[in-house]
């Protein structure tokens, strides 16, 4: 059975952390949900952001989201593959040392990576998209660049792979987000 770590955090997108856990678990993986300095069955709070014609995103409160794993009993070296949720907790996790070593480690092996919008964040502070073609949301393409990466700009219903990385600009996109990480950990859905 396949083994998937997946970072949240307080104030996460509602969506890019219900779906993709809800659609992982559904596959049959076992999926962590952690969170720095949080344990298993404490909760964090999402945001809901949609995109309703204003200059950027609209956000309001969404769902209490419980952490089914606690960080600290975390052995990176057990999963086979990472997800990174979006919305403003990465602004904060990509902070916290050992999140970054996480992330490090699944570039180093190699791993399947999934990041959606904001999460991208975390890539970018691990020092990770050096050279890598990689998509988020369009207000954290200057940071991918910055960071060495190479931004790609694609409709915010579809995901762009780079070698183990799937990367998606925002919630639209879960049915391609997840369609290209279950690739990646080669996983077939036959109809």
């Amino acid at each position: 059975m396949k083994k998937v770590l997946f970072l949240t955090g307080d104030f996460t997108e509602d969506y890019e952390t219900m779906v993709p856990f809800q659609m992982l678990e559904m596959i049959g993986y076992t999926v962590h949900t952690v969170c720095p300095n949080k344990k298993k069955g404490d909760t964090v709070k999402t945001a809901i952001h949609d995109f309703e014609g204003d200059q950027t995103y609209s956000e309001k409160p969404g769902h209490k989201f419980a952490l089914n794993y606690s960080f600290d009993d975390v052995k990176v070296g057990d999963y086979d593959g990472l997800v990174i949720a979006g919305g403003r907790a990465p602004e904060y996790l990509r902070l916290n040392e050992k999140v970054i070593e996480m992330v490090q480690h699944f570039f180093t092996t190699n791993k399947p990576v999934a990041a959606i919008c904001h999460g991208i964040q975390i890539l970018t502070a691990a020092g990770v998209v050096t050279g890598r073609k990689l998509t988020a949301y369009p207000a954290v393409g200057p940071e991918v660049t910055l960071a060495g990466g190479i931004f790609q700009s694609i409709p915010i219903d579809e995901a762009f792979v780079d070698g183990n990385l799937v990367t998606s600009p925002a919630w639209p996109a879960h049915p391609s987000f997840i369609r290209e990480f279950l690739k990646l950990m080669g996983t077939k859905i036959e109809i």
